[in-house]
């Protein structure tokens, strides 16, 4: 009886002390080294901050010269039956124009959205009392108008009353 054939399990390991464990409050951790400030970002370019407009200036200058193109051409060929396909090329430069208008409102923040809205409203009205109210004055013996002068009007009443609305919200704050 002297000896147990089966020998006791041998004891566990003991665990890591916290001492040892990196998130241990007892373990004395040095700062971080301090990064280097990033230089700061180089100003954007002209072309970069000013993109919608240099856009914008070389849609209606691509669409001006279609349009002095197809007027010089379909003056110059009044019988051929292929001008009225051409005197429609100026639709296409006018709705990259659109496209790039729609782009940059797209970009704005909600106040400048907000002023444009306002400015869109009031120039659909402005333009409606203008058509209607020309549109008696024809019936009273005044000229017909090209309608081909009713976007340009439509482009300054926009504008005028974009202009009046940034200056009012400007002044308002």
């Amino acid at each position: 009886m002297g000896e147990n054939p089966y020998p006791p399990p041998p004891a566990e390991a003991p665990g890591d002390p916290l001492v040892t464990h990196p998130a241990s409050p007892f373990l004395r951790t040095e700062a971080p080294a301090p990064a280097a400030f990033p230089s700061p970002p180089a100003m954007p370019s002209f072309a970069a901050t000013h993109k919608a407009q240099i856009q914008f200036v070389l849609a209606v200058l691509a669409y001006l010269m279609v349009v002095v193109g197809v007027g010089i051409v379909v003056q110059a060929n009044g019988g051929a039956t292929w001008r009225y396909y051409v005197a429609l090329l100026p639709v296409v430069p006018a709705g990259i124009v659109l496209s790039v208008i729609l782009r940059a409102l797209g970009r704005l923040d909600e106040a400048k959205k907000r002023i444009q809205l306002q400015a869109l409203g009031s120039t659909a009205g402005a333009a409606a009392l203008l058509a209607f109210g020309y549109g008696s004055l024809e019936g009273e013996g005044l000229p017909d108008v090209n309608w081909t002068l009713f976007l340009p009007v439509i482009v300054l009443l926009w504008a005028s009353a974009t202009a009046v609305l940034e200056l009012r919200a400007r002044y308002r704050r």
